[in-house]
């Protein structure tokens, strides 16, 4: 079993299975072994005043989940609306594919997988809304 590595920078702060864990002051490489472990780095975290818009909302959404802040099955549910959603509005094919997998990340209970994906739509989300506002 590989498992999962981290790599933590200095004083970085991780979040695993609802605990904060503090990096000391060197770098360290973490192997966690155990399958089905939630992880979120702190960096990553949205906070919730900055899940304004729907692709950081549907990220936010899985981030409880990660977190143990959301009931699991309602947060899937509530995820695979979101995605549903952002489908209708994201029409190129590289957002399809990316919608594809946070789709079957999210069917797979796979909360982490379902954030990473829909954090690569928020680029896409940030140009369309700026071409809206001109």
């Amino acid at each position: 079993m590989s498992g999962l590595v981290l790599k933590l920078a200095p004083n970085e702060r991780v979040l695993i299975n609802g605990a904060v864990i503090e990096n000391g002051d060197r770098r360290a490489r973490i192997a966690i072994k155990t399958p089905n472990v939630n992880v979120l780095r702190l960096r990553d975290a949205i906070h919730p005043d900055s899940a304004r818009t729907p692709v950081s909302r549907a990220c936010y959404i899985a981030q409880l989940i990660l977190s143990g802040d959301a009931d699991p099955a309602e947060g899937r549910r509530q995820l695979l609306l979101a995605i549903e959603q952002l489908s209708q509005v994201f029409e190129d094919r590289d957002s399809r594919v990316l919608l594809a997998e946070a789709t079957e990340a999210a069917v797979s209970d796979n909360a982490y997988q379902v954030m990473r994906k829909l954090r690569d739509l928020l680029p896409r989300e940030a140009r369309l809304f700026a071409a809206v506002r001109q």
